[in-house]
């Protein structure tokens, strides 16, 4: 069964840098168009960064543009979220996904805290 697991949250301080790794299991993500969701408490779910399959192009989030940079390694089978200059808030709950094939994969999530 298809899946995806993330990684590389925790704690951070304003002006920090933190990288997210999202592992595919059972598929091919470079097969697949994928991304980054966040969900601050409160909040509505908000769309991060995407990439297109084929390209690829890339979408960002306004309140990222310029700061945060989604990429792919195949041989990892890996999406990576790098996020740099961090706000407070960025403070939220993310999760990557993967979408193809009439399949919409997302992972359980993980936490980022950007707070001193």
């Amino acid at each position: 069964q298809a899946r995806l697991v993330e990684s590389g949250g925790g704690l951070v301080q304003p002006g920090d840098s933190l990288t997210l790794s999202c592992v595919g299991y059972g598929l091919t993500l470079g097969n697949y168009a994928s991304g980054w969701y966040r969900q601050a408490p409160g909040k509505e779910r908000e769309l991060v960064a995407s990439m297109t399959q084929i390209g690829p192009s890339y979408t960002y989030n306004p309140s990222v543009e310029g700061r945060f940079t989604i990429s792919k390694d195949h041989a990892k089978n890996t999406i990576y979220l790098q996020m740099n200059s961090l706000k407070s808030e960025d403070t939220a709950v993310y999760s990557c996904y993967a979408r193809g094939f009439g399949a919409n994969v997302r992972g359980p999530g993980i936490q980022v805290t950007v707070s001193t």
